[in-house]
């Protein structure tokens, strides 16, 4: 069960969204090292706040980073990606331009697809259940692919 805590409470909307995204460097390339996963953490994390958002957790191998992010309803995630790889990719490719080589990744820091998947709060099984459970006169939507 959810605390207190994990929900975002706005004028007018009470959320508990979290999406985990995982982006990975261009060609798949071992650039970062601990100082630079260290860097980039500090970089996301100041434009989740400028979102409203909040990087709750960050970690990353040399290829690639996960992020858990906590954001409100009004930001659209594909938004924040966006935002997220480019001032990423600006900073880190400034700040560490001898570790990475440009040429090999031809001006490119992280691939243009991502991995994001929504998460928290109850399992799937369990909110469908407990929408099927609601006494109502109407008629209920269902669908087998949800």
């Amino acid at each position: 069960m959810a605390g207190q805590n994990d929900y975002r409470q706005g004028r007018h909307v009470v959320s508990a969204m979290r999406v985990h995204l995982v982006f990975v460097t261009k060609y798949r390339r071992g650039v970062f090292n601990d100082e630079m996963l260290t860097r980039c953490a500090e970089i996301m994390r100041k434009v989740c706040e400028d979102f409203e958002a909040e990087l709750k957790k960050s970690n990353g191998e040399r290829d690639h980073v996960h992020l858990l992010v906590h954001y409100p309803p009004k930001v659209a995630a594909s938004k924040l990606v966006n935002t997220l790889k480019a001032v990423s990719a600006r900073r880190i490719q400034q700040e560490f331009t001898s570790r990475i080589n440009r040429a090999l990744m031809h001006g490119h820091l992280w691939s243009p697809s991502y991995f994001s998947a929504s998460c928290g709060g109850a399992p799937l099984a369990i909110a469908r259940q407990y929408i099927e459970q609601q006494k109502t006169s109407a008629p209920t939507c269902t669908s087998e692919q949800t």
